[in-house]
Order: C-alpha cells, then structure tokens, then sequence
C-alpha cells in the first residue's frame, strides 16, 4: 500500500467517524425546535441591559488585573531558564516586580482602590 492510498484511507476512516458521530447525536436529541430567549447565569431576569456603561473605578482594578496578569506571563517562562541564566536573572525579576509594585502603590496612594 502506498503513502497516498494510505493517507486517503485514514482520511476516509476519519469521515466515516465523523458521519457517525453526527449521526448518532442527531438520533438521540430530543428535540430539533428553537429555544426561546432566557437569561444565562443564574437564570433570573436582568436587571439592567446588557451595554450598561461600568463605574470608571472599574478600569483601575482592570488595569491592575492586566499588570499581574503579565507579570504570570512572564514568571513561568523565567522559572524555566532561572538556572541557566544565573544570578543576572533573579535580578531581573525582582526589578520587573519592583516597578509592578510601584504601579500599585501609586494607584493605592491615588485612591483608585477605595470604593466609597
């Protein structure tokens, strides 16, 4: 059997199993009508629409998420090469943390944390 002949076999293997799949999901639904429009999470009703505006205090700890959220971005790939890099490396890290750091104390000094 050749390359080719084998390719397109498990290829149409493969669509068989798909076929079948679907097949077999359209057998055992229950039923095929539309459902009507219903809240999602907790299944109440909302209580404001769905493109309300948020409160700017919002987009501080937003922007804050954002930064520590990077932050992870950056620490699991450090950890890998820590060894390999050596102590230049460490320091690194401890700046980057140190200007992260600084960011919140900045926003905390502002008040863009409180909520009252």
């Amino acid at each position: 059997m050749s390359g080719t002949t084998a390719a397109l076999s498990l290829l149409g293997i493969a669509l068989i199993a798909v076929a079948g799949v679907y097949g077999a999901a359209r057998a055992v639904r229950i039923s095929s009508g539309a459902l009507g429009a219903a809240p999602f999470g907790s299944g109440l009703e909302p209580v404001e629409h769905a493109v309300s505006r948020f409160h700017v205090r919002w987009y501080a700890v937003t922007m804050l998420f954002l930064a520590f959220d990077m932050e992870m971005v950056f620490m699991y790939p450090w950890t890998r090469v820590i060894s390999a890099m050596g102590p230049g490396a460490v320091i690194e890290m401890f700046v980057f943390l140190a200007v992260l750091v600084a960011g919140v104390v900045y926003a905390w000094r502002e008040g863009a944390l409180r909520w009252t």
